[in-house]
């Protein structure tokens, strides 16, 4: 059986046992993705690990995904020129809204041993000003830090976790730097008071700028025929 016809078995074997619960995505050729509502997110949870044509017993991974900046393209990296390195930047006059519905959503990576197949679920917040979705904590066990991360990073709330706090920023951190509108730059940065003699906030001192990406561009070494010629014996 080949690659493809292994994922698309997989495929008829979600949707026989979870029917209408999920809906496909579209994922590269060797992946299979589905999304679900957050409503449905035990249940689909629970079939996945114990229906015996799925038994993905292993969680791999909780991540986060803030879709605020979703399909936005700040710079030109292809039509600004031909040649050697360049840079290009875009301005862009309508910003994109915060509170956009669907903004932030968690994946899952899923791993069954037995049947040495993955599976890629995705869930999406319904409410973007406090987004919640239910812990999957008693279903994979795995899952306790990774959400703690997802909520340290994200803002992401994980209903029925035993101990949501921060796992990666320091006490009293304020915001949640992988959101899309966190600065850069930080609002606070950190440093030792000799006089104090402690470690003491103090508000971020860098200046902030616009990072333009350097580009390296396709020239004739790339060309199709030159890239298929036999080089001389």
């Amino acid at each position: 059986m080949t690659l493809k016809e292994q994922v698309e078995a997989l495929a008829l074997k979600v949707d026989a046992q979870l029917k209408d619960l999920v809906r496909r995505l579209p994922s590269p050729a060797e992946e299979v993705a589905y999304e679900c509502d957050a409503a449905n997110l035990l249940s689909v949870c629970r079939t996945l690990r114990d229906a015996p044509d799925l038994k993905f017993e292993m969680l791999m991974d909780v991540a986060g995904v803030d879709y605020l900046h979703y399909g936005r393209d700040e710079w030109q990296t292809s039509s600004a020129t031909r040649s050697g390195f360049s840079r290009g930047r875009v301005a862009r006059n309508t910003a994109p809204d915060p509170g956009m519905p669907g903004r932030f959503a968690v994946t899952y990576q899923l791993l069954s041993i037995t049947n040495n197949q993955r599976l890629r679920l995705q869930v999406k917040a319904p409410d973007t000003q406090e987004p919640v979705v239910d812990s999957v904590v008693d279903v994979w066990a795995s899952a306790n830090w990774f959400e703690r991360e997802a909520f340290d990073l994200f803002g992401i709330l994980f209903r029925g976790h035993p101990d949501l706090r921060r796992i990666l920023t320091d006490y009293g951190f304020i915001g949640h730097p992988f959101r899309k509108d966190f600065p850069l730059i930080g609002n606070v940065e950190v440093k030792y008071d000799t006089e104090k003699k402690r470690v003491v906030y103090q508000p971020v001192s860098i200046v902030p700028r616009v990072l333009v990406p350097k580009v390296i561009r396709h020239d004739h070494r790339y060309e199709p025929a030159l890239q298929q010629a036999q080089l001389p014996r």
